[in-house]
């Protein structure tokens, strides 16, 4: 089963928590911090298989976590790093994040394995906080938190020329006979469902690979029938083949039938429907006139050569006319150049992560009858800020407002009045 889409939820590893201990051995009676660190938590990481052509292994298994990181230990002891996670993805792969649609990673060409979201840092052991001032720190610095997002997956094939034209066409029948592309061939619409891909090998070229996208009908850029399915399949290519039915062996008018298909690619995606043209005019083995009438051929050719986009007479049945047909394609590459289409990152996850790196503790001192605020953080705001003056202390009281200090003097019962003692200050807790 083809399948293009998928949505999946990511979650990296937390980081491990710092731990809090003091040296407990026979005769060292007072033994310094020996908190060690915690663990870093497992990535997220996206990595290119050539052999998957699919994102139907997606679909089934829709959660992916990586490990947590072990919290830190006494001895100095660190904490284990969590597991990454390695989700494997066809190459054309767009991932996006799935709420705004914003696209994260393209993996295509150079972007073969790619770190989507970074495990948490594991936080410093209560030995990293010794200073002459405070020789034994009772706080270490928590893990640092996990990121997590929804994803939304989108295949979009990788190749030079894209095939586009009404169902039934002729399309198939081409991309059979100028590549190695085997694709399903019958006479009823919608026979292709899935993009077929084929490599064109030109004598004395590179060559080139051609997308056979399924057939378009009208409306399909708003979601009527199946065509808009896989519309996303041309976003890469660099010149389209527009196929037609030159003969109308369903009485239907080339010339209205290409209008309508550029209709659909305009409303999709404006930028596709600006690519480089080329109308291929099939089935002219079967093009019948009477005396007097202007056959289908010339009545493209009237329409659209003027507006400077070839129509080369074809027929995908007996061959006539293909060998021009793509050798005038290989010249618009090569005028084009190689640069591939790779989509730029427009969502970067690292910055939803809010993080303080300084730890702090809030305790009650029972003997003292005091709520006792202790840190690093704490200690750096208290050496740069004037409390002296009313900006200063207002500043101050905002920070630990938005530091949660507040709420957690709060949540050991606090009343007004009490006393708050901060590295030799204190101060009357009023709200």
């Amino acid at each position: 089963m083809f399948a293009d889409r998928a949505k999946i939820y990511a979650r990296s590893g937390k980081g491990g928590d710092g731990h809090v201990s003091f040296r407990r051995e026979k005769y060292v009676p007072n033994g310094g911090p020996d908190g060690g660190d915690g663990g870093r938590g497992g990535d997220v990481i996206f990595e290119v298989d050539d052999g998957l052509n699919t994102l139907i292994d997606l679909r089934h298994i829709r959660k992916y976590k990586a490990g947590d990181g072990e919290p830190g230990d006494k001895r100095n002891c660190r904490g284990r790093d969590g597991q990454d996670i390695v989700i494997k993805v066809p190459e054309g792969t767009v991932i996006k994040e799935a709420e705004s649609g914003q696209i994260i990673a393209d993996m295509s060409g150079d972007n073969r394995r790619v770190v989507l979201l970074k495990g948490g840092r594991g936080g410093n052991g209560n030995q990293h906080y010794a200073t002459a001032t405070m020789q034994a720190p009772k706080y270490a610095q928590p893990g640092q938190p996990a990121q997590e997002l929804e994803l939304l997956l989108e295949l979009k094939v990788i190749a030079d020329v894209g095939l586009v034209g009404f169902p039934n066409v002729g399309k198939s029948t081409f991309l059979s006979r100028v590549t190695n592309a085997k694709p399903k061939i019958a006479n009823y619409h919608f026979t292709t469902l899935n993009p077929n891909l084929g490599v064109v090998d030109l004598e004395g070229t590179k060559g080139f690979v051609i997308a056979d996208i399924p057939g378009l009908i009208e409306g399909a850029s708003e979601g009527v029938g199946l065509g808009h399915e896989f519309l996303r399949h041309i976003e890469r290519t660099k010149v389209i083949i527009h196929i037609v039915d030159a003969a109308s062996t369903e009485y239907r008018d080339p010339v209205a039938d290409i209008y309508a298909i550029n209709k659909e690619l305009e409303a999709y995606n404006p930028e596709i429907a600006k690519r480089p043209q080329v109308i291929a005019a099939n089935k002219i083995d079967a093009i019948y006139t009477n005396p007097g009438e202007v056959d289908g051929v010339t009545a493209i050719k009237r329409e659209f050569e003027p507006l400077g986009i070839a129509v080369y007479p074809i027929s995908a049945v007996t061959g006539v006319g293909l060998k021009e047909l793509l050798y005038h394609v290989n010249e618009m590459l090569e005028s084009i150049g190689e640069e591939p289409t790779v989509f730029e990152q427009e969502y970067f996850p690292e910055r939803k992560t809010a993080y303080s790196d300084e730890p702090y503790t809030v305790v009650y001192d029972e003997e003292a009858n005091e709520y006792v605020v202790e840190g690093p953080r704490i200690e750096k705001m208290l050496g740069y800020t004037n409390l002296e003056s009313e900006k200063g202390f207002n500043f101050f009281q905002n920070f630990l407002k938005d530091a949660g200090v507040l709420d957690k003097l709060e949540s050991l019962g606090i009343q007004e009045g009490d006393t708050v003692r901060m590295y030799g200050l204190s101060f009357d807790y009023y709200k």
